[in-house]
């Protein structure tokens, strides 16, 4: 006969017994593990939807003229620049706060000069690293805003709301959609713009023809110009002085023979 516990229990019961109480307390551990992954996926999950968007700056636009799209100035200026840029990017930031209005003033504004924005794709974000698409993003929600005649104010408004930190969500969906409606685009439109990704085959030529222009960094620009009906290419790198434009820009409307 098997001896018994002070319970009543013979050592095989008892070995049952500890044997059903450790596989009752793995499940208990199993299931504490499984709940707390589950509520940590949907934390990732459902947090980014609803924290709050951080505030968005309000500016008021520069004035430029000859507004077509991305593009500012007479259509027959003797000199085209091209800007190829990045809304993440914070020297793009400088000279557009900087430069650009003095280019606008010195050299669209007297004909002298037309002036096209243009993105250079997703360049910020894929020089950072990690899949991010911030940049082709806030160039799709800058495309977008053109289809309501509102670039350059978008243009303004990604600048002035980028936060100086690369990839770190300046440029979510929710706070696109939040600058965009702060420079008072037709949300409806917009949405249905940039949720399908209408512009995306336009920022990826402007990676393309940015590459073939030979761009090394953000911001690039294209000076183009006709001398005897031969097509001219000059370039600048990087958010230089004003003066550097403006050596370039006299340059070549000297060179095209424009008075």
């Amino acid at each position: 006969m098997s001896k018994k516990n002070p319970e009543g229990m013979s050592k095989r019961q008892e070995f049952r017994e500890k044997r059903r109480r450790a596989e009752q307390r793995t499940r208990f551990i199993w299931i504490g593990v499984i709940t707390v992954l589950v509520l940590l996926v949907a934390f990732f999950l459902i947090y980014p939807q609803v924290k709050p968007v951080a505030a968005i700056v309000t500016v008021t636009p520069m004035p430029r003229p000859g507004v077509s799209r991305n593009t500012a100035g007479e259509t027959n200026a003797p000199v085209k620049l091209v800007e190829f840029s990045d809304f993440q990017c914070p020297y793009c930031k400088q000279f557009s706060l900087q430069t650009e209005p003095q280019i606008m003033d010195t050299y669209v504004k007297t004909g002298k000069v037309q002036f096209t924005s243009r993105s250079a794709g997703n360049w910020v974000s894929g020089n950072v690293g990690g899949g991010g698409i911030e940049s082709e993003d806030a160039a799709m929600a800058a495309y977008c805003a053109a289809d309501q005649n509102k670039y350059w104010e978008m243009y303004d408004a990604l600048y002035a709301n980028n936060r100086d930190v690369e990839e770190q969500g300046s440029f979510t969906s929710e706070r696109l959609r939040a600058i965009a409606q702060s420079v008072g685009l037709d949300m409806t439109t917009f949405n249905s713009c940039y949720s399908n990704n209408k512009y995306i085959d336009q920022v990826n030529m402007d990676f393309t023809d940015a590459q073939n222009a030979g761009i090394t960094g953000t911001p690039f620009f294209v000076i183009t110009y006709y001398v005897n009906g031969q097509r001219k290419d000059d370039t600048i790198d990087g958010a230089q002085p004003f003066s550097v434009f403006q050596q370039k820009l006299d340059a070549a409307f000297t060179a095209a023979g424009a008075k």
